[in-house]
């Protein structure tokens, strides 16, 4: 039963649930590993949120937990529900938790207002799933899917927060050319985005793809928050980079790549990476050497970590709210882009975690204008090779995994406000 269906549910049974409670004001979310479900556990920060119940964001207590300052027993009869662990803390307990977040590399940040979640994906089936999709349905956090028609006629505006859907932003159609050329999904969908394309006025899915990249990117500028994973943070880099010119071989556009097109990309126009050189070639499964995969590859799937860095809560509160996590080392996932080559990366971008001592890095922010950009590497945090045509991920059996724990930290970022600090 979901949160809409359980609305009707009689009033006398919210009454007992009221008196099983106890009257109480405060309710302590941990986020530490005494928490039984943490992907849940946001679900209910951002129910608090559209309650406009007052929720703060403990960032490093107890591993980023939250406290919900009212509500009481409707906050924790939710938490019981989704099976959400849950405190309730008294005047002495909350003076003691605000005192030892004054005292070390702690912070309290507010969280305002449920933000608007805007998925850029297309409406056919596709034959692979997206971990951001997967996360707010398990969370119950509500979400409206658009494509590049909204994207070009002005509604990105209506939305606090973008996620960028396993995309190509190249019009490469994923480079999946060699190796689906000839599946029906393939061919499926090549025609409905060319139509598209077609209808839109563009000569050719490309230059749709560019010019939506674009417009991403004025949101950005504007004050929109963006995140993206796998192939939809490199190929819409590129695209930005490659704005007026033809990269892409015959099999895509019907037309040869532009003579000299690598050395007429534009790296100023690109959001995070610079320098780095495009993958012409239709048979290879690559935009461009940002990507590290080949590398991943060398690695034993066993090994395979990454590091979160700590930050300064109380000096850098966006990095810190980034990286809240129950663990500082993640195991690891591949997608078609897996990890990002260092020396590629702008030197203005925050890493926020990376393979220690290596040129891979995993997760990476910045700021456009009044907005952001988050890039996370590799496709699905709980599948470690996810193929073409796999089955989604259970998250009812991955409940505390750290990976989507990123995902979603992304998801309440733009509801924060650093709290005001007392002098």
């Amino acid at each position: 039963m979901t949160r809409s269906q359980r609305a009707s549910v009689p009033l006398l049974l919210v009454a007992l649930a009221f008196v099983a409670a106890g009257a109480h004001a405060a309710t302590l979310i941990p986020m530490d590993l005494t928490q039984t479900d943490h992907l849940k556990a946001y679900g209910v920060a951002y129910w608090a949120l559209e309650k406009s119940y007052r929720v703060e964001w403990l960032l490093n207590y107890r591993s980023g937990s939250f406290l919900v300052l009212d509500g009481g027993t409707d906050v924790a009869a939710e938490c019981r529900y989704y099976g959400v662990v849950y405190e309730e803390p008294g005047g002495g307990d909350l003076a003691g938790i605000y005192r030892t977040i004054e005292e070390e590399n702690m912070e309290v940040v507010l969280l305002e207002k449920a933000p608007a979640v805007a998925l850029y994906a297309p409406g056919n089936i596709q034959p692979w799933d997206d971990a951001v999709l997967l996360a707010l349905e398990y969370a119950e956090i509500p979400y409206t899917i658009i494509w590049d028609k909204e994207v070009l006629t002005g509604e990105l505006d209506r939305f606090d927060w973008l996620h960028l859907h396993h995309e190509d932003f190249t019009g490469q159609y994923g480079k999946f050319y060699a190796s689906f050329q000839n599946a029906d999904w393939y061919k499926e969908q090549k025609a409905l985005y060319e139509r598209l394309a077609s209808e839109q006025g563009f000569p050719s899915v490309s230059e749709q793809k560019k010019t939506s990249a674009r417009a991403i990117k004025e949101y950005v500028r504007r004050g929109g928050f963006l995140f993206a994973m796998c192939s939809g943070t490199d190929s819409y880099d590129i695209a930005l980079a490659a704005e007026g010119i033809d990269i892409v071989a015959a099999p895509f556009d019907g037309t040869p790549p532009e003579p000299g097109a690598q050395e007429k990309l534009d790296f100023s126009r690109s959001l995070a990476f610079e320098g780095f050189s495009i993958i012409q070639n239709p048979l290879v499964y690559e935009f461009s050497d940002i990507d590290m995969t080949d590398v991943t590859k060398l690695r034993p799937e066993e090994i395979d970590y990454f590091t979160l860095f700590e930050f300064a809560a109380k000096h850098d509160p966006v990095p810190t709210m980034l990286t809240q996590c129950h663990v500082n080392v993640v195991k690891g996932f591949m997608g078609q882009t897996t990890t990002y080559r260092r020396s590629l990366v702008k030197k203005y971008v925050t890493v926020l975690a990376d393979y220690p001592g290596s040129e891979e890095v995993k997760y990476i922010h910045g700021s456009l204008g009044r907005g952001t950009f988050t890039f996370l590497a590799g496709h699905d945090p709980e599948d470690y090779r996810h193929l073409v045509g796999d089955p989604p991920t259970i998250l009812s059996l991955h409940r505390n995994s750290p990976g989507y724990r990123l995902i979603l930290n992304n998801v309440l970022f733009p509801a924060a406000k650093k709290k005001e600090r007392k002098t």
